[in-house]
């Protein structure tokens, strides 16, 4: 969602591991490079307008090969395979891994598709999708929206979209009290997640173990000299429909969420050594289109089963290995025949009744 920015600062102490405000960010948010193509198309419409020729270099943002903080592996092809007894073919294989306590760390990787059935809209689902609904905003192309360069140019459409964004509106459903269920039992290494809801706190996994890899509605700062400011008053603004300004340079202030173009939490770093780590990695809810969150699927030991709960086969899923299962269909509706495969029907019970808001 646009070019990269070859001069952008980080934020001191959110995206740089240095005071210095010109260091470059460790990692970029950007939207997966077609695999039909080794050149970049300019998604947005022919120009026909002075708006729409303004932004024209706003191209959505493809996958380049900068220098940066920590560089994500190059992938490789697997050269070792699943021992015999780890090798998984169905949810149950799965299952067993963990009732036999052979997977004790494992790590959630979350889209927006553990958000839906609390009635958030997902963003690319054709027709029901966030970015194709976006036609009262105004934007030349759905990502703008979320993009850094379009909001320094005309904040008003976030903050309209935002309005409905914020946290507050929605509940946790069955998902997230699955993931905390997971860490209730000691098992949960980390959950990261793409979205800005924050249901996985309001669940009550505590925020040590969740890296919110887009960014939270949590806290607020200016987009400028990322000055903090009170997400509260941040909040109050935007409710009724007026600018939130920084005190100090007058920039305009907007949600900690990450834009396309802007660098990741600080936090997002953990990965390098969660991955590793993790004997069991879980993918639910997300199409693995936007890096690099969609490239530490790959970060994981090649002998770590890998475990979709999706409604489409997305990344690696699509070539089958020896260590990859995929479920397929309605997550909740999976999960709900997980929890019964570990036999956790009472536990699951017992979280939603004494967390449930």
């Amino acid at each position: 969602m646009g070019a990269e920015r070859t001069d952008k600062r980080s934020k001191p102490g959110k995206n740089s591991s240095t005071a210095s405000s010109t260091r470059a960010p460790s990692a970029t948010f950007s939207r997966q490079k077609p695999t039909t193509s080794k050149t970049s198309v300019d998604p947005s419409p022919p120009a026909t307008d002075l708006l729409t020729q303004s932004i024209n270099h706003l191209s959505v943002k493809d996958k380049q090969g900068h220098s940066r903080k920590h560089q994500l592996s190059k992938k490789q092809p697997e050269t070792r395979t699943v021992p015999t007894s780890l090798k998984c073919t169905t949810l149950v294989d799965i299952a067993n891994l963990i009732s036999r306590n052979v997977c004790k760390k494992i790590i959630v990787m979350a889209g927006a598709g553990i958000s839906t059935p609390s009635g958030i809209l997902d963003f690319r689902t054709p027709g029901t999708g966030l970015y194709d609904n976006l036609a009262k905003y105004k934007v030349p192309y759905p990502e703008a929206i979320f993009d850094i360069d379009f909001f320094t140019y005309n904040p008003l459409p976030f903050f309209a979209l935002a309005k409905e964004l914020y946290p507050g509106k929605y509940k946790p459903n069955y998902i997230h009290y699955f993931l905390r269920l997971l860490h209730e039992k000691g098992l949960l290494l980390r959950c990261y997640t793409q979205n800005i809801d924050g249901l996985e706190r309001l669940a009550g996994i505590p925020s040590r173990k969740i890296v919110e890899a887009h960014g939270t509605f949590s806290s607020a700062s200016c987009h400028l000299c990322y000055t903090s400011f009170p997400a509260e008053e941040a909040r109050d603004c935007i409710m009724n429909d007026k600018c939130p300004r920084c005190k100090v340079c007058y920039g305009v202030v907007k949600p900690d969420i990450v834009f396309f173009g802007e660098g990741l939490p600080k936090t997002f770093d953990k990965f390098a050594k969660d991955f590793p780590r993790a004997d069991l990695l879980i993918i639910m809810g997300t199409s693995l289109e936007v890096e690099p969150f969609a490239n530490i699927v790959d970060e994981v030991r090649p002998t770590t089963p890998r475990f979709l709960i999706n409604r489409d086969l997305v990344g690696p899923f699509k070539t089958k290995t020896s260590r990859d299962v995929a479920e397929l269909g309605d997550l909740g509706d999976i999960l709900r025949k997980f929890v019964c495969a570990l036999n956790w029907q009472e536990d699951m019970e017992e979280v939603m009744r004494s967390h449930r808001l």
